[in-house]
């Protein structure tokens, strides 16, 4: 009778070295990966982090770069609550928010909607949509200056062709400067969005489309009850990332207006701006910068909780 031996087993090596190679692992693997996040951390830290915790320093001083920053603590802000020109920037900027935001939304998505079919030279079309976000401002603010001139620019010439005997005078208009800034912008930005909603689109089953078309569902049936449900994710960037954007619309404005005729299209960034590096009011601009920060802070979470709400 044979019986069957067991396989030899050798002898298990010490608990503590492996414990202390695994140790060891970990740790160039933790060092590894510092390496690679520590470069953007840095520049995160000294360039953003660092700049905004002295900005809120700042906020409670009075200084002119020059001097010592001398302490008033909320000497600035209650100036700011008196200060007519900041009233109109924060004015100014909510009404810019409010007309940017919902116009760029719809054109983009419109925009969007038609390029994602697949059209003949659609790849020309949304590079030519795309096109207007990376030109430079200075380029875009002269030439739309031009197009907008009162007397001799082609908006008020195709106006006046279509029976409108008295067109506008846009940015020499105090009541037309900003709607003429947010055209602009509008034309600026909806390539950048167009290509954010496209990339919604895709993620759109088309089983669900075939699902409503063969329910009898028309395209705005399927676009409310199909497209819009499934692009709410897309949609709730878009309106964050055009919120900030909108509050901190400084570059357009100074270049096409400065601001003008008279304030008619100042806002916030360029109020900051003035006091700080025109009139040497780093402290009172600073401050003026902190409200523009809880601003579009409390903006935000108004918009997440908002998102929230609905998803839930």
């Amino acid at each position: 009778m044979t019986t069957t031996e067991a396989p030899a087993v050798g002898p298990k090596p010490p608990e503590a070295p492996v414990k202390r190679r695994r140790s060891a692992l970990r740790r160039r693997n933790a060092l590894i990966g510092w390496s690679f996040i520590l470069p953007n951390f840095a520049g995160f830290g000294f360039l953003t982090l660092l700049p905004v915790l002295i900005l809120f320093y700042m906020a409670f001083t009075n200084w002119n770069v020059f001097g010592k920053a001398d302490w008033v603590g909320l000497a600035n802000f209650e100036r700011l609550m008196g200060d007519g020109s900041f009233h109109i920037a924060f004015w100014n900027t909510i009404y810019y928010s409010v007309m940017h935001i919902p116009l760029t939304i719809v054109v983009s998505l419109g925009l969007a909607l038609l390029l994602n079919n697949k059209l003949r030279g659609v790849a020309f079309f949304r590079t030519a949509a795309f096109f207007p976000y990376i030109t430079s401002i200075v380029a875009i603010a002269v030439v739309w200056n031009l197009l907008f001139s009162p007397d001799y620019g082609p908006v008020n010439e195709i106006l006046r062709a279509l029976g409108i005997q008295n067109p506008p005078g846009w940015l020499t208009s105090a009541e037309w400067a900003m709607p003429a800034v947010v055209i602009v912008s509008t034309w600026r930005d909806m390539g950048y969005y167009m290509i954010l909603f496209l990339a919604g689109l895709q993620t759109v089953p088309r089983e669900l489309h075939e699902a409503a078309r063969v329910d009898g569902a028309n395209v705005w049936q399927r676009f409310v009850n199909v497209t819009l449900p499934c692009l709410r994710p897309t949609m709730f960037f878009v309106t964050v990332m055009l919120t900030i954007n909108s509050f901190k619309i400084f570059d357009l404005i100074l270049v096409m207006t400065d601001g003008g005729p008279g304030q008619a299209t100042l806002v916030l960034s360029q109020f900051i701006y003035r006091k700080g590096f025109e009139e040497s009011q780093f402290g009172y601009a600073s401050a003026a910068a902190v409200a523009l920060f809880f601003l579009c802070i409390l903006v935000t979470i108004g918009q997440f909780l908002w998102n929230k709400k609905r998803s839930a």
